[in-house]
């Protein structure tokens, strides 16, 4: 099972995407790229399995206004599933949620976020 996003990016490149480097900013909206296939990935691990994975539409809206192919993948205990965000549609809520999961600030806040079923992905 994979447990960390340097797990993940690990896997990824080992397997799937040889040139794949880490975003060099850490602000940057994405976690890692390819050149070679002018693609951008952003990287979540979750320590539970869900058939539905979330994703805040602040987040999808940046990725996908870099004009390049963007990729969500998502570790579970059940594997890793990759989503094609240019090519998936998305029911928009806005749903109460901790404003940081694994940080100090549990506060609660509201956030857009959309639900991605792993039917919709790709299971590597």
């Amino acid at each position: 099972m994979i447990k960390t996003e340097k797990e993940l990016f690990d896997y990824l490149k080992s397997n799937y995407i040889p040139d794949l480097e880490l975003a060099k900013d850490k602000f940057s909206a994405y976690d890692c790229y390819s050149s070679k296939h002018k693609m951008v990935i952003e990287l979540k691990c979750r320590r539970t399995h869900y058939y539905s994975l979330f994703l805040e539409k602040m987040k999808f809206d940046k990725l996908t206004s870099l004009g390049c192919e963007v990729r969500y993948v998502n570790s579970t205990p059940k594997g890793v599933y990759s989503f094609d965000l240019n090519k998936i549609e998305i029911d928009w809520v806005e749903r109460v949620m901790k404003k940081q999961t694994d940080f100090s600030n549990n506060n609660k806040v509201i956030k857009v976020v959309g639900e991605l079923n792993v039917k919709n992905s790709t299971l590597l």
